[in-house]
């Protein structure tokens, strides 16, 4: 009996679980095999469950772009292309079709990256004032004119929450703040500015550069570094608030005592 259950074939379930660089994604498995040759289509199609790698909850694992795969996504549910018109990921999405193997997607998207280069080449020979006038900036190794060093004004707010346990013996050390996510809040195109490739913006990815969001996240956990960044393009802390609680870890109140807190701070650049 215990044979023919391991001679019978490994099949995939109908419904994926995918975690692509940490974001994690759920579709059809024969979304996956809807682009014959593909990277995805090989992978469930051609190989058995247990030859693919898999994160600590079960989910097949991608160390990929997180954030642009949910691009690659919808091409594969009816290949078609459909991307803001701001989006300004365009290389690094075709770096994506290319290592996914979908030869179409890629076909799609070399045109508009090649026009991309050659209107930044452009800009880049062009007179340095006329490339300031086109928003671009220009790297210079002399000062900087203070037309080219005009910079966005207005406010960024960072919040985080965290924890920390008091033992019993009050001499023991307390393991302090435990930082979850250190979240920004403000302006979408300042806070892209300030904090570029360390913002995580999978929570809020299609969000107009005018327009304010509270769903911004930072890609590490020290609140220390985020200071430090808003300081170095000109920022300064103008207000502050904080509320906390505490509980015990079970319902011995001889046991640990857990406290946690939210804190907000704002920072202003004027």
């Amino acid at each position: 009996m215990d044979k023919i259950r391991s001679d019978a074939p490994q099949r995939f379930p109908e419904i994926i679980e995918l975690n692509v660089g940490g974001q994690v994604y759920v579709t059809r498995h024969s979304t996956l095999l809807s682009v014959p040759n593909s990277l995805l289509w090989t992978m469930f199609s051609q190989k058995k469950p247990t030859e693919l790698t898999t994160d600590s909850k079960g989910r097949y694992f991608l160390d990929r772009d997180g954030f642009l795969f949910r691009y690659i996504l919808d091409y594969l549910r009816d290949q078609t292309l459909v991307l803001p018109d701001y989006f300004k990921e365009k290389a690094s999405l075709l770096k994506e079709a290319e290592y996914f193997q979908l030869q179409d997607l890629a076909k799609r998207l070399r045109p508009a990256v090649s026009k991309e280069n050659s209107i930044s080449e452009e800009v880049c020979q062009s007179d340095p004032e006329e490339a300031a006038l086109a928003g671009t900036s220009i790297t210079s190794t002399g000062p900087r004119s203070p037309s080219l060093d005009a910079r966005k004004i207005g406010y960024i707010t960072i919040g985080y929450r965290g924890s920390y346990t008091i033992g019993r013996d009050i001499q023991q050390d307390a393991k302090f703040r435990r930082v979850a996510r250190i979240t920004v809040c403000g302006k979408t195109s300042l806070a892209k500015e300030v904090f570029g490739d360390t913002l995580n913006e999978s929570r809020d990815p299609d969000r107009p550069p005018e327009r304010y969001t509270s769903r911004y996240y930072l890609k590490y956990n020290f609140l220390e570094q985020a200071f430090d960044r808003l300081a170095e393009v000109g920022f300064h802390m103008v207000a502050c608030s904080s509320t906390g609680t505490c509980a015990y870890a079970s319902n011995d109140p001889n046991e640990d005592k857990i406290w946690t807190s939210y804190t907000e701070y704002v920072f202003c650049r004027q």
